[in-house]
């Protein structure tokens, strides 16, 4: 039987072209590698590369075998995966992935009514981005993420995770309640040209959707602050330092700022679950029942309906 290392040796050595650059790459020494290589040649009786005095060069059988190792890999790597989530469902486990805003919003009543529902869970959190949590996701680490995406700047999912819509979160203006429009409920965006922002990070999905929205206004927004931390963001508009958009999940009205509505085009972010295609874990479909539910109420209570 040919040895999954060996083939994984044989494609860094393709890549990078030497013996040598793929043991470093790899931890190994290169008599290693080579030892690798030989015992791999040996197992399917080709000559993998042709070797001089001065170099090894590839042979096509090389080609032939990395390409198709690629899809025994990946098939080892899928099974490995199936098998750990098999491992974990049977001891009654499962692997959560959130962003801050849903893991202080949806989460606490989510994971709630999965206790009620399954006394025995053993649920296991990680917060991050979903840029963060996606890795360790597709990786097998995790079972489940809340994830999201602006409406403004898009985004895609690998084919490999299934998506579960949860709610739609959108975005209102934040101002000081000192400000000329506090005492309104809606504002035109394009009266907003020169006001001073606070904004995320430049290279977040937030940060982006609000250059998309003011650029279809006419202007670029003038950032002065930025903060990933709402709490901070609350406050630098508390304190008069400029204006803010903000998910409406991650406000909490308090004194000294006021929230409004932008016309016409409401923005918006989509919030939802992702989770690999196959999963096994019986707890996932009972999680996401849960989030969902969590998910409505949270909404409902947003709009006054409970």
């Amino acid at each position: 039987m040919i040895n999954p290392l060996h083939i994984q040796t044989l494609r860094e050595v393709l890549r990078v072209g030497s013996f040598a650059n793929a043991a470093r790459n790899l931890g190994y020494t290169s008599s290693a590698v080579s030892q690798q290589i030989s015992a791999l040649e040996h197992k399917i009786g080709v000559a993998l590369f042709e070797r001089s005095a001065s170099s090894v060069q590839p042979t096509h059988a090389a080609r032939v075998l990395a390409c198709r190792g690629n899809d025994i890999l990946a098939s080892l790597e899928s099974l490995r995966q199936e098998m750990q989530s098999l491992s974990a469902a049977q001891q009654g486990r499962i692997t959560l992935g959130s962003f801050p805003t849903a893991s202080q919003r949806i989460l606490p009543t989510g994971l709630a009514s999965l206790s009620r529902m399954a006394p025995e869970a053993e649920v296991h959190l990680d917060e991050g981005e979903p840029d963060e949590l996606l890795p360790p996701l597709l990786a097998g680490k995790l079972d489940l993420v809340l994830v999201y995406s602006y409406d403004l700047a898009p985004r895609t999912w690998p084919d490999a995770v299934v998506p579960t819509a949860l709610t739609t979160d959108e975005l209102v203006l934040l101002v000081p309640e000192s400000h000329p429009f506090a005492g309104q409920s809606s504002v035109r965006l394009a009266d907003l040209s020169e006001e001073t922002w606070i904004a995320s990070r430049e290279e977040t999905a937030g940060a982006r959707a609000l250059v998309c929205l003011c650029t279809r206004a006419g202007f670029i927004p003038r950032v002065a602050f930025r903060s990933n931390d709402y709490d901070v963001v609350r406050g630098f508009v508390r304190a008069k330092l400029g204006i803010a958009l903000v998910p409406r999940l991650a406000h909490r009205p308090e004194p000294g700022v006021r929230d409004l509505r932008i016309r016409r085009r409401t923005p918006r972010r989509q919030i939802s679950t992702l989770h690999r295609d196959g999963n096994p874990n019986p707890l996932l479909r009972k999680l996401i029942g849960c989030l969902l539910v969590a998910a409505r109420t949270v909404d409902a209570a947003q709009h006054g309906g409970i």
